[in-house]
């Protein structure tokens, strides 16, 4: 085990224990993306039910590597479906358990007017100094805009300007702090009432593999009632209509 992998895997722990997961508690691993509708959703959830969420938001791929490690996260709320599935084939996760809760959708934004067009044509143009983006070899968002660069031939020309965080939130943060102008994130981040603050060019999908976000039951909630009880919760019409709301699309 490295040395950085030691230290996600404590850290997660010792988030846990920070805070005060019980045995009557739900311990969910996130991704960052899907950060504002999770917790509408537990918010609702924890109402409905009574079941208590302890939930923690990063990358899928961190996620991976801290599961792998002993962390005791009951549920992992993807954002892709190769992480679960590959769960499931070494067994650090419930057989038949997983399904798609959403399919996200690649934006790219700037929180000033005028800044990213309709079209995306700020890309080619690549007037600016940074672009921000997730790391792709951390999350599906990160991949997608990579791949989306590629198919609109800009990758090269604008690589020596990225600038690369952990997660779609540290992403977002960069753009809205001024520290790059523009960047790609989750649509789910830049939608206010069902409209986008700021300027932006929502990808079309065939510029990048579609973002199946799966949801998986992890080992140490088998047999836990409020495990599964979160998992039917997200297949719920209310809980799916919420989704809805956050601009992701639900699987047919």
């Amino acid at each position: 085990m490295s040395m950085q992998t030691f230290v996600s895997s404590l850290f997660a722990g010792l988030l846990l224990v920070a805070t005060g997961v019980s045995a009557n508690e739900i311990p969910v691993a996130v991704a960052a993306n899907f950060t504002a509708p999770f917790n509408r959703l537990a918010a609702e959830f924890e109402k409905d039910t009574g079941h208590k969420v302890v939930a923690s938001f990063g990358s899928t791929g961190k996620f991976y590597a801290q599961i792998k490690n002993g962390a005791p996260f009951e549920i992992l709320l993807a954002a892709d479906d190769e992480t679960p599935a590959r769960l499931l084939k070494e067994n650090a996760a419930v057989a038949g358990s997983a399904f798609s809760y959403a399919i996200g959708k690649l934006v790219l934004w700037s929180p000033k007017p005028g800044v990213v067009d309709a079209a995306g044509e700020v890309l080619k143009r690549g007037t600016f100094e940074h672009i921000a983006l997730t790391n792709p070899r951390l999350a599906p968002y990160g991949a997608a805009a990579v791949e989306t660069m590629k198919a609109m031939g800009v990758f090269d020309s604008l690589s020596p300007k990225f600038v690369t965080a952990e997660t779609v939130i540290q992403a977002h943060q960069f753009i809205s702090s001024g520290n790059s102008p523009l960047g790609f994130v989750a649509l789910s981040q830049v939608l206010k009432d069902g409209q986008i603050e700021g300027s932006a060019w929502v990808v079309p999908a065939n510029l990048y593999t579609p973002i199946r976000q799966d949801a998986v039951l992890l080992t140490p909630g088998k047999d836990k009632p409020g495990a599964t009880a979160l998992l039917k919760y997200l297949q719920g019409a209310k809980a799916q209509a919420l989704i809805r709301t956050y601009g992701y699309e639900l699987p047919k």
